[in-house]
């Protein structure tokens, strides 16, 4: 934003020095930190309350999205005939009967397990009385 050379700085500093002098610059300059901390503290706020108008009109926008979906989401429900709940009486002449499921009837025993794999087929191990042992797997007892 602001672009200052050395040379540019150096000179600031020097008529600094003669015009407040060596005794009051320290206190100056100490004064001028303060000031420019409490302008980014001001910066900071004017920030945050800009944020927080741009958030409001976005809610807002959304708000109005979502009310005008809900609108046209409630005219359409509004048309459809409405299905009998727990309130409203059922007359058992016009209630069509349940349909029969098809497939297999379920059982309450759970499923069975799927048959073993046969093993040592294609992998080239030797299998039978002759053959080494398995090394035991890492964490197993013996």
């Amino acid at each position: 934003m602001f672009d200052f050379a050395t040379s540019e700085l150096l000179l600031v500093a020097i008529v600094a020095l003669i015009v407040i002098g060596p005794k009051e610059l320290p206190n100056a300059l100490r004064q001028l930190g303060r000031m420019a901390g409490k302008a980014r503290v001001m910066t900071r706020h004017l920030r945050a309350g800009f944020d927080e108008m741009v958030r409001q009109a976005e809610l807002e926008e959304m708000e109005k999205e979502w009310r005008a979906h809900n609108a046209r989401v409630m005219a359409e429900t509004a048309d459809a005939p409405a299905w009998p709940g727990p309130e409203t009486p059922v007359d058992p002449m016009v209630v069509p009967a349940p349909v029969p499921a098809t497939g297999p009837p379920m059982s309450s025993s759970p499923p069975s397990p799927p048959p073993p794999a046969p093993s040592g087929a294609g992998d080239g191990a030797a299998h039978g009385p002759d053959a080494p042992a398995a090394p035991p797997r890492p964490g197993s007892l013996p």
